[in-house]
């Protein structure tokens, strides 16, 4: 059991494991509890508007966008602290040494443990907002403007802080390593809020302290690309009399998706943020 077997070994245990702690089914249950009160809230919204047309698209946009980052909070909260207990136990309990002993790399451990997460989280977060999406199109007509890409955007935001507690699992108590990432995401969308107020007051400072955020933990590149791909169209906003320009330092609205660069900086971030986390297991006495 060496090299990739050895990984997808780990990966379907990890698996298995959180369906024996009920991981799963909680957020099979909060995804349905979700669902059905936003498509409650949204039905309701569009029924008793005073307004119609594009204005009312506008202000579901907005509704759509704030349950969204309810959500990536709570898939953030779910990633982070999901990962953060999944090597250190091991460690302190000498389970990971047992393990090491038959013979599977340190490395087989971190990047198994790191799929089987991912496959739960990824999962949760595709089928909780398409069907989320669904339930407003049905209730309401409303699609945004690229509903297809939204949920995606969010599943690998959750990838994000994923990798950041597994990593910080390796050397660190759980409830800290979770807590760090909660943080850091925390820390991530302010800056990008700082960010997008620097580019609408053409502020350099602010438009870098956003940069050097997004360098170091990309989660708010990604909630950005959510937020783009959960607006409305752009006849609809000039429709509205709104212009994209005026909506840049409201924490809910992006008026361009995230540049090809900055997704690509995304990847290479989780690739070598799992490089540093096998180097520091490496190092780490068992």
């Amino acid at each position: 059991m060496i090299g990739r077997g050895a990984i997808f070994v780990i990966a379907r245990l990890t698996l298995r494991e959180a369906f024996r702690r009920r991981l799963l089914w909680a957020l099979v249950v909060l995804t349905l509890v979700l669902v059905v009160a936003t498509g409650w809230l949204f039905g309701k919204a569009a029924e008793l508007s005073p307004i119609d047309g594009a204005a009312q698209q506008l202000v579901l946009s907005q509704l759509l966008v704030m349950i969204a980052f309810m959500f990536s909070f709570v898939l953030t909260m779910t990633a982070a602290f999901a990962a953060s207990p999944a090597i250190g136990p091991e460690i302190e309990n000498g389970l990971l040494l047992a393990v090491l002993a038959r013979p599977v790399r340190r490395s087989d451990v971190l990047l198994g443990r790191w799929l089987g997460l991912a496959a739960v989280v990824v999962g949760y977060a595709l089928a909780a907002g398409y069907l989320e999406l669904g339930a407003v199109k049905l209730l309401t007509g409303y699609l945004p403007v690229d509903p297809m890409a939204a949920p995606i955007y969010l599943a690998g935001e959750s990838l994000v802080l994923l990798t950041l507690a597994l990593v910080f699992s390796t050397r660190i108590a759980p409830v800290a390593s979770g807590s760090i990432a909660v943080v850091g995401f925390g820390l991530a969308w302010m800056g990008g809020i700082a960010g997008g107020i620097g580019d609408y007051l053409n502020n350099d400072p602010l438009r870098n302290a956003g940069t050097i955020a997004h360098l170091i933990l990309p989660s708010d590149t990604l909630w950005r690309g959510a937020m783009f791909a959960l607006e409305p169209p752009p006849d609809v906003l000039a429709a509205a009399g709104s212009q994209a320009r005026i909506f840049t330092v409201s924490p809910f609205f992006a008026g361009t998706p995230p540049p090809l660069p900055w997704l690509a900086w995304c990847a290479a971030w989780a690739v070598a943020t799992l490089a540093i986390g096998v180097l520091m297991l490496r190092r780490r006495e068992l």
